[in-house]
């Protein structure tokens, strides 16, 4: 919902705004992306390859690509550095990217395990650590769970564990930031229709989205558009009394 100013002109809800979307090229982060923008904001875009992220700032308006690995502290240096240059500062905050791959307890191996809780959980801790000082007063961080983290899908435990620490982490960083006027909540996607969750079956994506709809109350799987469309409120007034909230856009998944 967009408003008006007094001369009329269309005014978004991120109107001069600034944010942040980790892992934006593609599926939940690029769509965000999108939708930040058509909503006024300024978005630095991360990802890791070069080209998904010139891809990606020439579809999203008014943005800026910043090639980072969440999991190498350099990285993250340099992004809070170019955002800090932009001189505005932070408002919204989309830590999104992460990912996983299938692995049963008895094949799990220590490099699976520093793979995924470095990208899913350090690169969520020194990501928001970074970017403290730019926050803006009333500035919303958005972190992104899985509804993986509740409910013990097998051969995915060392992904649903990171997720799990998510939650934790979201429920501390409210508490600890609520005197600083930040709000901190935590987004939790369903099954959703992305390249990332098609690359878990490679040889047969579609089978994989067939089978999990099958289990989702509504009868698929999300759109990336639709999670994008409940970070936005998570970073907009629209949700200004909540911190700490865990949201839940799973298609009724984990509720029914």
């Amino acid at each position: 919902m967009s408003l008006k100013t007094a001369k009329g002109n269309a005014m978004g809800q991120l109107d001069g705004k600034t944010a942040l979307v980790t892992g934006g090229t593609s599926g939940i982060g690029l769509a965000t992306a999108h939708r930040f923008a058509a909503e006024g904001a300024h978005v630095f875009i991360t990802g890791r390859d070069q080209g998904r992220l010139d891809a990606a700032v020439k579809e999203v308006p008014n943005a800026t690509g910043i090639t980072s690995d969440v999991s190498n502290p350099e990285d993250l240096d340099r992004l809070a550095a170019a955002i800090g240059d932009h001189g505005k500062g932070l408002d919204a905050v989309f830590v999104n990217a992460g990912g996983g791959e299938f692995a049963t307890l008895d094949s799990v191996g220590w490099q699976d395990y520093q793979q995924t809780f470095n990208t899913n959980v350090g690169g969520v801790i020194f990501t928001v650590q970074k970017v403290l000082p730019l926050l803006n007063p009333g500035a919303a961080i958005v972190l992104t769970g899985s509804t993986s983290a509740g409910n013990g899908q097998p051969a995915f435990g060392l992904y649903a564990a990171s997720k799990a620490a998510i939650r934790s982490l979201g429920r501390t960083w409210a508490g600890e930031l609520v005197s600083r006027g930040v709000r901190v909540n935590t987004i939790v996607p369903g099954a959703t229709e992305t390249p990332g969750l098609g690359g878990l079956a490679p040889d047969n994506p579609q089978g994989l989205f067939q089978q999990l709809a099958s289990q989702i109350p509504m009868g698929r799987l999300a759109r990336p558009e639709e999670i994008a469309n409940v970070a936005l409120f998570l970073v907009s007034e629209q949700s200004s009394f909540m911190t700490g909230a865990e949201v839940f856009v799973d298609g009724g998944a984990e509720q029914i």
